[in-house]
Order: structure tokens, then C-alpha cells, then sequence
């Protein structure tokens, strides 16, 4: 997001009067502001799924919350993906597979940390199913994900071995999509796994940070942010598009 100090601080040192800068800074932010999704456009509607809402087996607090802003800015994108998280049961990644050891720890497997979860959408569960008050009628694609019982899946292009993918990137690009829009559940894990390997994949890509809820376990949505200023995705608001 812009600063507005620093842009006129700027100015100010570039020698513009005061009229002059207040009509530089108005243009500057109105463009930032005014982000018009088109055909070469995505949405990204992250694993907004049931287990992860009020009442799920791992609700993100305030997810519920992202639903009504997704619904309303997925109006104005004529290309939308959705994604599920789709586990097998007894999955590598949940605590209860592990003996002794409880949710939110981590433990070391083949392709690297994983963190525990409770056990959380499986396959043709009602806690699998996306939540029934998104209404995106026209979204034209569901990846399904984490399936493969020994190993996890945050990301919707890749799964956590690095080298396992969905073939998402293939799709976008068959279809001339350049530019990607990332929302959903949860902004440290999912959202922020499949922003970074949009950017990996060379789209230019935002994250619609009112659309998205955090978990926010050990510092992982400050990390998370981080982590994806430092590839280049921008963090916008739903207000900055102009849908």
C-alpha cells in the first residue's frame, strides 16, 4: 500500500508547490485505487471450507468474515479458481497420526517442517465441503488439494515436496491469465503458499488482505507477510478494485 507521507516527502524534495503536489498525490492514489480486473485477470478463492469456518475442526478466527467481501469482489473477475483442501484420512499432517505429539507442533518429514493440524477435511466430509453462503456461480474451476496422504499441500499450484504440482500455472496460462488476485483461508498457510508460488510461476500477484483470515501460530502471519513483500506480491484491499 502507499504511504502518503513518503509520497509527499518526495514531492515536497522535488521542489512542487503545494497545488502541484496535492494533484500528484490525488492521481497517484486514485490510480492505486482503481485495480480493474480484466480478462487477463484471476481470482484465487482459497479453501474456504467448513472445517475452517465457526464450529470447523480448525476455524480461523473471523473466517466467516471473508465470505461477503469474496462473494462481492468475484463479481468483477470473469476468471475464478476455488480450492479445497481434500485429505485423506489419517493424513501425515494431522497430530493424531503421531503419537505424543499434539496440534501446532512441527515435526521433521522428507521434504521438510510440517506442522501438526487436528484432522480436518477429509474427503467427502461435510467439513471438506466449501462453505454454502459463497456464491460464485461462475467460478470455472475447483483444485482439489493435500490428497496424497504423505505429504501436505498449503499451495494451490504445488505441494509441500516442492515439485509435486496441480497443474494450475498450465491452466492460467492456456487461458492468458497474467495477473492473479489471491483471497481466502488461512492468510499464513494456504493464501500465502499459493501467493509465492504465483510469483515463482510469474504472475504478478496481490493479496486481498481484507478477503483473508490468519491462523497465526509462532509468528506465522507476520512471517507470511514478510515473506511475500520480499517476492513481490502486493498487498492490497478489496476497496483498491474496481469492481
Amino acid at each position: 500500500m502507499l504511504d502518503r507521507r513518503r509520497i509527499l516527502a518526495g514531492l515536497a524534495l522535488a521542489g512542487l508547490g503545494t497545488t502541484a503536489i496535492t494533484t500528484c498525490v490525488s492521481s497517484t492514489l486514485w490510480a492505486a485505487a482503481s485495480i480493474k480486473p480484466d480478462d487477463a485477470s484471476a481470482l484465487l478463492v482459497i479453501d474456504v471450507q467448513n472445517c475452517f469456518l465457526p464450529g470447523g475442526s480448525l476455524a480461523v478466527k473471523d473466517g466467516e468474515q471473508v465470505v461477503p467481501v469474496i462473494n462481492r469482489i468475484a463479481k468483477g473477475f470473469a476468471n475464478v479458481v476455488m480450492t479445497q483442501d481434500w485429505h485423506t484420512g489419517g493424513h501425515v499432517s494431522f497430530a493424531s497420526v503421531h503419537p505424543g505429539k499434539k496440534p501446532f507442533e512441527t515435526i521433521d518429514l522428507p521434504y521438510g517442517k510440517q506442522v501438526l493440524w487436528p484432522d480436518h477435511c477429509v474427503q467427502g466430509t461435510d467439513g471438506a465441503s466449501l462453505s454454502k453462503d459463497l456464491s460464485i456461480p461462475h467460478a470455472a474451476l475447483i483444485i482439489r488439494k493435500g490428497f496424497h496422504k504423505d505429504v501436505d499441500s498449503y499451495s494451490a499450484f504445488t505441494e509441500a515436496d516442492g515439485k509435486t504440482t496441480t497443474g494450475l500455472a498450465a491452466y492460467l496460462k492456456a487461458r492468458g491469465v497474467e495477473r492473479l488476485f489471491v483471497a481466502g483461508l488461512a492468510t499464513d498457510f494456504c493464501v500465502a503458499w499459493t501467493a509465492l508460488d504465483a510469483r515463482k510461476s510469474g504472475f504478478e500477484t496481490y493479496v486481498v488482505e481484507d478477503a483473508c483470515r490468519g491462523i497465526d501460530t509462532q509468528g506465522s502471519l507476520a512471517k507470511a507477510w514478510t515473506d511475500m513483500a520480499q517476492a513481490g506480491v502486493k498487498r492490497i484491499q478489496s476497496g483498491d478494485l474496481a469492481v
